[in-house]
């Protein structure tokens, strides 16, 4: 069970508030309210994200944070409480691994570059090995690497920030793809004019 009864509390701790206070913030946080669970717009959010941070802390409070990417559908909703993805064999440091086996606090930034849009996720990050039926189910369809283990996230609160000073970028793959539709689009157009002075042509106009 969370130490907070208050989701808010996660990002605003006695600290934060206090300097929230003394610079005259505090009234815009005090009536905030921040969800604990997975509802429609997150599971949206989370279904589109090909890549994100992932923060976490060792015992002494060193931080590291870590950048996980793959296909759409690679971070998935488990329940409405918890996200997991499939860890597979990387560079074989495991600073994840470790702080999250001696301090489970940890935190997930996601990113929409092309709409904008950020969300922030405090929570407990639980890393499992040797569980086959999970590692199964986050498994990506067409992806050669095995899982070499899971990395469980339960969330404890979660906020969709402002688009302030976020550069707009756009995915390749989403570029790529508007371009053929276009092109596609333009020689379609093309054959039916061509068509239609070949018709023309025909009956000598």
């Amino acid at each position: 069970m969370s130490d907070f009864p208050d989701p808010t509390d996660h990002a605003f701790s006695s600290s934060v508030k206090a300097a929230q206070t003394r610079k005259g913030s505090r009234h815009h946080y005090a009536g905030m309210i921040m969800a604990d669970r997975v509802d429609e717009r997150l599971a949206a959010f989370v279904a589109d994200v090909r890549s994100f941070y992932l923060g976490t802390a060792s015992a002494d409070g060193q931080p590291y944070i870590q950048h996980r990417g793959g296909p759409k559908g690679f971070l998935k909703v488990l329940d409405d409480k918890r996200l997991a993805f499939a860890d597979f064999r990387g560079n074989r440091q495991y600073i994840t691994t470790g702080n999250a086996a001696e301090n489970g606090k940890a935190f997930i930034f996601l990113m929409d570059y092309a709409g904008r849009r950020r969300i922030k996720v405090w929570g407990e990050l639980e890393v499992i090995e040797g569980d086959a039926e999970l590692n199964a189910s986050l498994a990506m369809p067409g992806y050669r690497g095995v899982p070499e283990q899971a990395m469980v996230f339960t969330i404890t609160a979660w906020d969709i920030n402002c688009p302030q000073h976020i550069p707009q970028m756009f995915h390749a793959d989403d570029v790529a793809e508007a371009l053929a539709q276009e092109l596609s689009a333009r020689d379609a157009r093309i054959a039916a004019l061509e068509a239609q002075l070949a018709a023309l042509s025909e009956n000598g106009t």
